[in-house]
């Protein structure tokens, strides 16, 4: 038996909500349909896909893996319908997005690059602005869809969201570091070193969320805003940073190494995604760009 697209649907949908109830509450179907619909595409894979816990399902590695395959699957499925809908280049209108700070440079700016060449016709507006006051905009309709860290998304009830990258937080380290040696790494290891933070789309909130399980205050050496800065202090041995692979680079502006490791323990997950008003139509304009961001983000892991 070979999986369905509708069990794909509905894995994505698990896979964002993180639970059969707020998927099921998605896609207005029972929760037994979205329960049934997992346990046979995990029998058909021969992986688990989700583990079970009390507060709900978290993603496995091979859910991970599995996502991007089904985001591409289920993204050319749409492609291919759109494609008889209305020829490539001919879509007209204003498109009003908007963007985090961390997402404006590594994703936003291709994906924006792209999309205009596809939709020239389109008036294309772009609005850099925290996570919550993007939330503020959707629900008010005064943006059609934005491009933020989605993990911490507030207003889930409002608000439709749809992943594009999962990015496991890891440990960057300068290059003569005594952890760079250790086979293992662990948070109340790393919670013994000067941290930089980074102080964009809740990075901060997170890390020190996690070491602050450990019992202690973690030592904070320098906050920024920028990514640039926090690869400059790490390798010039200022403390360490507890970031999204996402966003790191082996080199500093001034061409100085920086390592990255994994870290032993329940590193969080960041989410990137898109998200937009639940229950609004889109506009052939936006949908166009959610086709293209979906398309991608799924060529880029298949590259990878």
């Amino acid at each position: 038996m070979s999986f369905t697209l509708k069990q794909l649907h509905y894995f994505v949908a698990v896979a964002e909500k993180g639970s059969v109830v707020g998927a099921a509450r998605t896609l207005s179907i029972s929760q037994s349909s979205v329960t049934e619909a997992l346990k046979a595409l995990e029998a058909d894979l021969g992986v688990t896909l989700f583990e079970r816990h009390a507060r709900g399902l978290a993603i496995t590695y091979s859910g991970h893996q599995f996502l991007r395959h089904a985001t591409k699957i289920l993204s050319d499925v749409s492609g291919a319908r759109r494609a008889f809908e209305q020829p490539p280049g001919t879509t007209q209108g204003r498109l009003n997005i908007g963007v985090t700070s961390l997402m404006s440079g590594y994703v936003m700016s291709d994906l924006l690059s792209r999309y205009r060449r596809m939709n020239p016709a389109v008036e294309v507006s772009a609005l850099e602005e925290p996570g919550d006051y993007l939330e503020h905009l959707l629900i008010g309709g005064e943006l059609d869809v934005a491009v933020m860290v989605t993990s911490n998304l507030r207003d889930r009830m409002a608000l439709q969201s749809e992943i594009l990258d999962i990015s496991p937080f890891r440990l960057w380290l300068p290059l003569e570091h005594k952890l760079t040696s250790r086979d293992s790494i662990g948070l109340d290891e790393v919670a013994q070193e000067p941290l930089i933070m980074l102080n964009v789309d809740e990075m901060e909130e997170e890390a020190v969320k996690l070491l602050s399980a450990f019992g202690r205050r973690p030592h904070i050496a320098f906050r920024t805003r920028s990514v640039e800065a926090v690869r400059s202090l790490v390798a010039t041995g200022a403390g360490v940073a507890l970031l999204p692979d996402l966003v790191y680079r082996p080199w500093s502006l001034d061409g100085d190494r920086i390592e990255s490791r994994d870290v032993s323990g329940s590193l969080p997950i960041v989410q990137v995604g898109m998200v937009w008003r639940r229950g609004l139509p889109l506009s052939p304009a936006a949908h166009d760009f959610i086709s293209l961001a979906r398309m991608g983000q799924s060529d880029r892991h298949l590259r990878n």
